[in-house]
């Protein structure tokens, strides 16, 4: 089972990806490859592949990525191989990923894979405190290009399985186990 957690950035994609996989030993995460530097804290291979630009146009060119796209100035894309490994193992795979990759993904391998799609709703002003306290030095342009996707990515709704308000991690998280549990009955 592949499991696509989408909303807007700040919405706590990473951070509940970072919960399941602490919680259950059968979920893996699958990050996606980026030609974006590091945030603080952050390591090559568990939030994401960090690769050049250059690497990135190359895994294009070889047709490596299922889906890729450009966001924030940068490149996001899914890798073949990797997603392909990650369903081998069995374990249920959780990815974080924006609205036009889950469009992508689902479109490409929804007959082959089950995938349950989930997007995390905030309100626009908690998305604002979240981006600031996420780095307090940060441009505030920077804050204002990751807020202008907001209402774009509220559009595409419609398409997921689930839409859970993230205002409480606990309850978040309670609500995607329950999420999980349900769809292993329907394969």
């Amino acid at each position: 089972m592949l499991i696509l957690l989408s909303g807007v950035s700040g919405a706590g994609k990473d951070t509940i990806k970072k919960e399941l996989i602490k919680r259950r030993d059968d979920i893996v995460s699958l990050p996606s490859y980026t030609d974006r530097k590091p945030r603080i804290g952050e390591k090559n291979g568990e939030q994401y592949n960090f690769v050049s630009t250059e690497e990135f146009k190359k895994l294009i060119e070889q047709n490596d990525l299922y889906e890729y796209d450009i966001h924030h100035d940068h490149y996001y894309g899914t890798s073949k191989k990797l997603l392909n490994e990650r369903l081998e193992s069995g374990k249920i795979i959780v990815k974080d990923i924006d609205v036009n990759g889950v469009e992508n993904l689902v479109k490409l391998l929804g007959k082959d894979v089950k995938i349950v799609t989930i997007f995390l709703k905030v309100g626009k002003d908690e998305l604002r405190r979240r981006l600031i306290n996420r780095n307090p030095h940060a441009d505030p342009n920077e804050i204002e290009l990751r807020l202008s996707r907001f209402d774009y990515e509220e559009t595409k709704m419609e398409m997921y399985n689930y839409i859970i308000e993230n205002y409480d991690l606990e309850k978040t998280i309670q609500t995607i186990q329950e999420i999980i549990q349900e769809e292993k009955k329907t394969k």
